[in-house]
């Protein structure tokens, strides 16, 4: 009688703290938090230094374009240039949408 009486009480007790207060043991290592913190800097810089990254490639390609001078290779290059860049910055930036999306679903 004693051990189903101890069994109660310990299911009741880890009913109360964990499943009511579920951030009892939810706490990330310091070194963690670090790690958290330095990507979010990373992506930050990613993201402010791939918009004039991508307006000086655009820029690049609009430049050969013009001043091709008849040169179907030029043309050819500028274009590409332009694409890929255009390509490129679309990407970073959805990335960027699909991490904000799944850090408010997490958090």
């Amino acid at each position: 009688m004693k051990k189903k009486l101890f069994f109660f009480y310990f299911i009741f007790i880890f009913y109360i703290l964990f499943l009511f207060n579920s951030n009892v043991y939810a706490a990330d290592p310091k070194i963690v938090t670090t790690i958290k913190k330095a990507f979010e800097e990373i992506q930050g810089w990613i993201l402010k230094l791939s918009t004039p990254a991508a307006a000086v490639a655009v820029g690049t390609g609009v430049f050969m374009k013009k001043f091709s001078f008849g040169d179907e290779e030029k043309i050819r290059t500028g274009k590409k240039l332009i694409k890929g860049s255009l390509f490129s910055y679309g990407f970073i930036l959805a990335i960027d949408l699909i991490l904000a999306a799944i850090k408010s679903l997490i958090g």
